[in-house]
């Protein structure tokens, strides 16, 4: 949690905390990054934790199922105010990403804090 908010920065759906054990079969150690690059806008990237260099200015949000979840220094500018809810819609996912292959990708939702939209979506978890 953030020491300015009572709520945490990210939270994940039922749905997107089994896709994340369906690919923990495959690659027991993962993590999130959600990028400013090409290839991000609303789909955080899944990839083995020993193949991504985490860089000096990504900031560690928080983790989801035990998995943790990183931003990239100038989205969590943008993006500080909100809260991240990741959630799996039916798709491909990233070129490079975990889910890609899988029929289902991850995606990441936002609202303000203090909104209270998160309680609006449902099954969301820490």
């Amino acid at each position: 949690m953030d020491e300015t908010h009572d709520e945490p920065r990210v939270l994940a759906t039922d749905q997107a905390l089994e896709l994340i054990r369906e690919i923990q079969q495959d690659h027991p150690d993962i993590l999130f990054h959600q990028s400013g690059g090409c290839c991000d806008g609303s789909s955080p990237m899944c990839y083995p934790a020993n193949e991504f260099m985490i860089g000096n200015h990504d900031v560690k949000l928080g983790e989801i199922g035990g998995v943790p979840v990183y931003i990239s220094g100038s989205q969590f500018e943008a993006w500080k105010h909100t809260q991240l809810i990741i959630d799996v819609v039916p798709g491909r996912g990233g070129m490079f990403s975990l889910d890609n292959g899988r029929e289902r990708r991850f995606l990441t939702r936002s609202c303000l804090f203090g909104g209270g939209e998160a309680c609006m979506i449902p099954s969301v978890r820490q």
